[in-house]
């Protein structure tokens, strides 16, 4: 028991020694955005499959997002404390998380409507990060 315990362990902390640069994080955008593209797809063509195979992407690749390492490595304290939106990112990680799982639940009882719901706040999900974390 304690080996499956240390296993997920030993493999996050490996995946964090090796740094998150900018272009991991924009790979990581790439496949969240195909992701909600495969859910949308899924949606229109009723099809389970694909629903659930743009949420198993979508929440495996979420998790990945974190602050890069030039944000992590900032020596000036005043413009750390600016861009260190650390609780919000898991916030809105942990919002996104428990959305696709309700997609997965909802269009698989077949309530089209509620999974488009929590399709549409995970869009505003993204959109909250984008502006409020990203600038945009």
């Amino acid at each position: 028991m304690k080996r499956l315990l240390l296993i997920p362990i030993i493999a996050t902390t490996i995946n964090y020694a090796n740094g998150y640069t900018q272009a991991d994080r924009i790979l990581d955008m790439q496949k969240m955005a195909k992701a909600m593209e495969a859910i949308q797809t899924g949606f229109f063509y009723n099809n389970l499959d694909i629903v659930n195979e743009g949420v198993d992407v979508l929440e495996k690749t979420i998790v990945k997002v974190r602050a890069i390492d030039s944000e992590v490595n900032n020596k000036d304290i005043y413009e750390k404390w600016i861009n260190n939106n650390l609780k919000m990112t898991n916030k809105i990680r942990k919002k996104i998380i428990q959305k696709s799982e309700d997609i997965k639940a909802r269009f698989k009882a077949g309530d089209a409507i509620q999974a488009l719901q929590a399709y549409s706040k995970i869009t505003q999900q993204c959109m909250k990060c984008h502006i409020q974390i990203r600038k945009w």
